[in-house]
């Protein structure tokens, strides 16, 4: 077994491209090797700055001997085609074998070196490198068949144990001489073999261990902020990237001028981030303080010198950044938001000034309908929500036009509540003009002031709406108006929030009470709609919550049921049951009874063939309800989404129930079950007592437990038979009032 070291040395790979050129080394040699028959114990790769090496170790010195067998024409077929295979095989009808009366060619193989092996695979991996970017260099560039490398590439370490690999590349030879650290070592560095690489370049002072460099400028950093009586903004991004940028990194704390903190502290945090790289750090108070930490790539004899320096480069970003501050202000938000008017929000859609005025109108709806409600129920309070919540949606997204974020995109929201705070607005106004995008993803703060709701909900609820309304849905994993996070972020909104409102009001309102066009965004065409869509992206948002996504499916299905804090208490309570042995015993009670209805193609009455045409209109639910010819397959009670034809058709149930005959004591006690059960479950639903509807489906576990036990239900007598299908059929209808039984798995 031996030992394999490459190194590819070159000028400085970008930061942001060394994680994904680790793997993709580390693959294409595994591959390579496979290919010939090999494989290494381990294989480990390093990146730095201005070098990308692999170790493999435990190889074998050669690969085995191989017979590689080649399938053939049949036997007898024409003398062609026998021949085209023997000049392709390079081998004589003499060397062909027989088996099962097609001609194979068995070729052996001997085994290779494994250094000879190397010797191919290197030059093959380095012309095969996928990098994001690349380049040609030198004389050799005029041709497009010239070497491709993400900088200039200048040298090659080969080693196989102790010996050197020999192989050439675009005029590059291998051997076993690299550099050290560009500042600290002068001359080549000489590796004897894998096992003294890492020490050989440490000692020229070249960390090649990505996370080694990572430890050092994260503890270096923390080290350099406690020694001056400060805290360290942790920044794991900041940390890695600044890994990616020196070979030997050494954290040094400076200080910027104090006047600069009159900056808002996220604009001076950003500015030390992106522009330089740059940690910064909290005072006693969790204050931002006028400090920041570099990473310089040497161990400075003067650190106050490298300091220095930074701290001038920061200071003239500082500089800049306070002028856009103190520029922007001199213009009153207002003046700054008949500019929207000149941003396209989409070509289809308008400008940004044109959704701002969708926005707002939205919001002040959310008001009036009582849907987002002050925190104090008073007449004056809630004239004061309708005003600060017109004058949110009003000014939202005037920082667009801002200077500061024209500089730092991502301050957008953050530097409209700072100039709307400085312009005197009430606070409640700036921090709905700061926090209306939120939430962003999944755990990110979701707002719970009353301006900000509304602002935020009316905001998400109207690209949704006019995103659909154009057709420009989220196609499999394509999503560019990030859809799907608007969607759940309006389902956070609700739930946080506990507000009580019917999705297909809002979004009726949110097109403007254009029946029209609410059909076509909220059902679409092929049942992509944004009804389904918000279904799907609420089943996403509760698994991580642990509910269960055909729990949701049994109460979408009844219809009805686009209130989404009902519907998940409802679901909750679903669960709760489905888990005890009572709901279990009721489920597999569900599915026997409704499968008995199914294969007898049971309906309760010919009026259900009406119904269910009624029911093919746009349904209630987030979905639309088609009746059976949405499923195919599921009971027609099951799919009536209209309470009163629920009723009716129960109605008929009880009627066809009306015995003529004795019934057995097990009959009866379903009976009586029933009649009980029923009216509490449905009564219990509409008060919101879902709890209390699952306990009353709880009784009838015992009973239809005993009659499908002591019963005959398909009995020769033909009016036994009838009643009893029909007792079944308000079992399934008294279940389907708490939820749809047969969309429940198990």
């Amino acid at each position: 077994m031996a030992d394999f070291l490459l190194e590819l040395r070159c000028e400085e790979i970008p930061a942001r491209m060394q994680p994904k050129a680790k793997e993709d080394l580390a693959r294409l040699f595994t591959d390579a090797l496979a290919k010939a028959g090999l494989s290494a114990g381990s294989v480990e790769t390093f990146a730095t700055p201005r070098r990308l090496a692999l170790i493999a170790k435990d190889l074998p010195l050669a690969t085995a001997a191989v017979s590689e067998e080649t399938k053939g024409p049949k036997v007898g077929a024409p003398p062609q085609a026998l021949e085209g295979f023997l000049r392709k095989m390079g081998l004589t009808a003499e060397q062909l074998t027989e088996r099962d009366g097609v001609w194979f060619a068995v070729v052996e193989k001997p085994g290779r070196e494994t250094a000879a092996v190397l010797a191919e695979t290197i030059p093959a991996i380095i012309r095969a490198f996928p990098w994001p970017k690349s380049m040609r260099w030198g004389a050799a560039s005029l041709t497009t068949e010239s070497l491709r490398w993400v900088r200039p590439l200048s040298g090659i370490i080969a080693l196989l144990d102790d010996a050197v690999i020999p192989c050439e590349i675009d005029g590059i030879a291998s051997g076993r001489t690299t550099m050290g650290h560009r500042f600290h070592h002068s001359g080549p560095v000489e590796v004897a073999n894998a096992g003294t690489y890492i020490e050989t370049l440490r000692a020229a002072h070249v960390v090649v261990h990505f996370s080694e460099r990572c430890r050092l400028i994260r503890e270096g950093a923390e080290r350099a902020a406690t020694e001056a009586g400060l805290t360290l903004v942790a920044d794991e991004g900041l940390v890695v990237e600044n890994a990616g940028l020196t070979e030997y990194p050494v954290p040094l704390l400076g200080r910027f001028d104090e006047a600069f903190l009159d900056v808002p502290p996220e604009v001076i945090q950003l500015t030390a981030r992106v522009n330089q790289k740059y940690f910064v750090c909290e005072d006693a108070q969790g204050k931002l303080a006028n400090a920041f930490v570099c990473t310089a790539n040497i161990d400075p004899l003067d650190p106050a010198v490298v300091v220095d320096g930074n701290r001038k480069v920061l200071a003239a970003r500082l500089s800049d950044a306070r002028f856009f501050w103190e520029q922007d202000q001199k213009t009153p938000l207002a003046v700054h938001a008949e500019k929207l008017s000149r941003i396209t929000f989409h070509e289809k859609l308008g400008t940004v000034a044109d959704k701002v005025e969708r926005v707002a109108k939205l919001a002040r709806w959310l008001v009036e309908a009582d849907i987002v409600k002050p925190v104090e129920d008073t007449p004056q309070a809630k004239t004061k929500l309708y005003n600060d919540v017109q004058n949110a949606a009003a000014l939202c997204k005037v920082d667009l036009v801002t200077e500061m974020v024209g500089e730092f995109p991502e301050l957008q929201g953050l530097m409209g509540g700072y100039y709307a705070a400085k312009e005197g607005l009430p606070q409640e106004v700036s921090d709905a003009i700061r926090d209306h995008y939120k939430p962003v993803g999944q755990g990110d703060d979701v707002p719970t002031a009353p301006v900000t709701v509304a602002v935020s909900l009316a905001d998400k609820l109207d690209s949704l709406c006019q995103f659909f309304l154009i057709d420009e849905a989220p196609t499999g994993s394509k999503d560019p108006f990030a859809l799907r996070r608007a969607a759940i972020a309006v389902i956070s909104l609700v739930l946080a929030n506990s507000l009580r409102f019917r999705m297909q009001d809002v979004l009726l309102k949110a097109v403007e009470d254009d029946q029209e066009k609410f059909e076509k965004v909220f059902f679409g065409h092929t049942e992509k709609g944004l009804g389904a869509f918000f279904a799907d992206r609420l089943k996403v948002q509760q698994r991580e919550a642990g509910v269960r996504h055909d729990l949701i499916d049994a109460v979408f299905a009844l219809g009805g049921e686009d209130d989404l804090v009902r519907l998940l208490a409802r679901v909750h309570a679903l669960q709760a049951f489905v888990t005890t042995e009572d709901g279990a015993n009721l489920l597999a009670g569900y599915k026997r009874a409704a499968n008995i209805l199914k294969k007898e193609n049971y309906l309760v009455s010919s009026a259900q063939a009406g119904t269910q045409n009624e029911g093919a209109e746009l349904g209630s639910g987030l979905r639309r309800n088609d009746g059976i010819a949405q499923t195919g397959e599921e009971d027609p009670l099951a799919m009536v989404d209209d309470p009163d034809v629920g009723d009716i058709l129960a109605e008929e149930a009880r009627a066809h129930s009306a015995l003529s005959y004795t019934p057995e004591e097990a009959e009866k006690a379903l009976i009586d079950a029933l009649d009980a059960a029923a009216p509490r479950a449905a009564a219990a639903v509409e008060a919101e007592k879902f709890a209390d509807a699952m306990a009353a489906l709880a009784t009838l576990r015992a009973p239809i437990d005993r009659f499908f036990e002591e019963v005959t239900v398909n009995d020769p007598d033909a009016d036994k038979r009838a009643a009893r299908l029909a007792l079944l059929a308000r079992f399934r209808d008294a279940v389907h009032r708490v939820a749809d039984f047969s969309r429940i798995e198990g």
